[in-house]
């Protein structure tokens, strides 16, 4: 009974001395690992309505080389844009008072003005856009208000109102600074025709202000 009793406790003291080893040589089992799910980027969407304002100069050219008026212009713009991939399209309605003006005078009491004061664009857009960089080109409808008006011995001899309707081409680049806003530059050419034996044409810089409605941005993978 005695030496059963110590065979038992031998064996049980050798199992508390070998079980450590044999855990620390037991391999733990391999960490379960979850693939990541694919980065976000968070792109520029030129889609949705805006409006804003412009400025720049321009230059109206009558007839002749030394036919031309030039000067300051402001307006504003309402359009709207749609983004399909990386293609951009759109419709807008600009309107500008303009001081395109030009002077003929032998002296002061006799001279001939031209003057164009103020125009309307009305254009389709088309453009390609590198985030919140849109290159576009745009074409339409014009329509220019003029002014013309001599006075002879320092007396008005007559004035007179035109509107003339055309068409325009121009070429832009907007940049988008915020979720919403965006500033960009254009240029546009008008040409009109001749009315009366008097051909015009119109160029214009100008720098453009825009506040875009609706979300500014969309998540792709």
């Amino acid at each position: 009974m005695k030496k059963s009793l110590l065979l038992a406790s031998a064996s049980l003291a050798a199992w508390c001395l070998v079980s450590p080893a044999l855990a620390a040589d037991m391999r733990a089992p391999a960490p379960s690992y979850k693939a990541p799910m694919p980065m976000m980027a968070a792109i520029y969407d030129w889609s949705g309505f805006y409006i804003g304002i412009n400025g720049g100069g321009g230059e109206s050219r009558f007839g002749g080389g030394d036919g031309s008026a030039s000067g300051g212009t402001v307006g504003a713009q309402v359009g709207y844009r749609w983004q399909a991939t990386n293609w951009v399209f759109g419709l807008e309605a600009q309107g500008n008072w303009a001081n395109f003006e030009r002077t003929w005078a032998t002296d002061p009491d006799n001279y001939f003005t031209a003057k164009t004061d103020s125009f309307g664009l009305f254009t389709g857009q088309v453009g390609y856009a590198w985030n919140t960089v849109l290159l576009y080109v745009k074409g339409g409808g014009a329509v220019v208000s003029n002014k013309w008006q001599q006075v002879v011995d320092a007396d008005l001899a007559w004035s007179s109102n035109e509107t003339r309707w055309g068409g325009t081409v121009g070429v832009g680049l907007d940049v988008g600074f915020s979720p919403n806003w965006t500033i960009g530059v254009e240029y546009n050419h008008i040409f009109l025709g001749s009315k009366d034996d008097v051909r015009q044409d119109v160029d214009m810089g100008l720098v453009r202000l825009n506040y875009r409605f609706g979300g500014p941005l969309v998540a792709r993978y």
